[in-house]
């Protein structure tokens, strides 16, 4: 009979012990999405090019405007209202992440980023600025024409922009990207393990997230850089 009892006593705190595991990696794996929300392409992009270009001349309070007007209109004004139109219908993040219910976010988005370029163009900001945000918005509109037949991963698709544009301005500004790549890749996996472990994407919707992310930012960067 003790023994039976100490059987079952040792079956629950295995029970237990496998259910804190599971909420810690869930805490784990949505800090990850929300610290990698698909709205910091653009500003990534930015800093690497504050960085390695010769915008890196440019006085700090001017990058630090530039940088903030990006932040404003491509991560903190998607984010708010899509939370408020959330909120509005009641619904939770796994429900907001259905086919359907994704249209209205992207729609979001995409206004915030034609916004934020025709802010950009009026204050006369340098062409290379503009093209990061342009590129960042080529890949908004078409992960959203793709997610009206098949969802995909917007998160993943802004990682694999990022891998894309560190390319690109590494052939623009010949600097080694090997080390912010490997970073980058590091990203891409621990964010697109995230989505699936919440069971927001499957590995297929990941992988081709970020591969358009990573064609259509790299093209649209390289296209409007140059032109």
């Amino acid at each position: 009979m003790s023994r039976e009892k100490n059987i079952i006593r040792m079956s629950r705190e295995k029970n237990i012990i496998r259910i804190s595991k599971d909420k810690s990696i869930i805490i784990a794996a949505r800090t990850i999405s929300m610290m990698f929300t698909p709205f910091y392409l653009p500003l990534v992009g930015l800093i690497v090019l504050f960085t390695f270009s010769y915008l890196s001349l440019l006085p700090a309070g001017y990058r630090f405007m530039v940088l903030s007007l990006v932040y404003l209109f491509t991560i903190l004004m998607p984010t708010f209202l899509i939370r408020l139109y959330r909120n509005y219908h009641g619904w939770t993040l796994f429900e907001l992440s259905s086919k359907r219910r994704r249209l209205v976010p992207y729609l979001i988005s995409i206004c915030s980023y034609l916004l934020c370029i025709q802010v950009l163009n009026a204050l006369n900001i340098f062409h290379f600025v503009s093209s990061i945000v342009f590129a960042a918005l080529m890949v908004q509109i078409v992960c959203a024409i793709i997610n009206v037949w098949w969802k995909i991963s917007t998160h993943t698709a802004a990682i694999g922009g990022v891998a894309g544009a560190l390319l690109v301005f590494a052939e623009i500004f010949s600097f080694n990207p090997v080390c912010w790549l490997c970073l980058t890749l590091i990203v891409a996996g621990l964010l697109g393990s995230a989505r699936m472990f919440l069971r927001q994407h499957t590995l297929a919707q990941v992988c081709v997230g970020f591969l358009v992310g990573f064609l259509i930012g790299g093209t649209g960067i390289f296209y409007f850089a140059i032109d």
